[in-house]
């Protein structure tokens, strides 16, 4: 009899090893190619948070513009050619002028690329804004650069540069 039960629990386990062993075989491994995949859906919701950032600005909501920001030690911004800001410095910056804007006249990114790399995503645009501060008009052409980052709170920036953008004579 014990050797009947020694049987049927060896019979038993084999059953249970090589059934767990074809399931492992059947496990498709994808590889992720950071560099050269596309990461479409990744792209789309980096697109809508572009929107909402401009959706933020032609509605004057400067809270909701800094919130697409993720303010910390390792956030960083160039402009212009001066020296690096951090968040703080950013956010001052920002809170100050687009607080005084009166009226946006014109609000364009143009020649936009998103870049996801995963969790990581490069957006370049070239800027066309025209932003009435009381009676003065601003007009903003830049070459932009913005680097989000996939947080539980969705895509936040965590670096910004902007530079003059030359237009070529045709």
């Amino acid at each position: 009899m014990k050797t009947k039960m020694i049987v049927a629990l060896i019979m038993v386990f084999s059953i249970v090893i090589t059934a767990c062993k074809q399931k492992e075989e059947e496990v498709e491994v994808v590889k992720i190619d950071l560099l050269n995949d596309e990461f479409p859906e990744a792209q789309q919701a980096v697109k809508m948070t572009i929107d909402s950032i401009s959706q933020s600005v032609l509605d004057g909501d400067i809270d909701k513009l800094i919130s697409f920001h993720a303010y910390n030690e390792k956030f960083t911004e160039f402009k212009n050619g001066e020296v690096r800001n951090n968040g703080a410095e950013n956010e001052e910056f920002e809170r100050n002028t687009f607080g005084s804007v009166t009226e946006v006249l014109k609000f364009d990114m143009n020649d936009m690329k998103i870049a996801v790399f995963g969790d990581v995503a490069n957006v370049t645009l070239h800027s066309d804004f025209h932003l009435q501060f009381g009676e003065d008009l601003a007009v903003v052409n830049e070459q932009m650069s913005l680097l989000f980052l996939k947080t539980k709170n969705g895509w936040r920036i965590v670096h910004e540069h902007h530079s003059p953008l030359v237009k070529m004579e045709e």
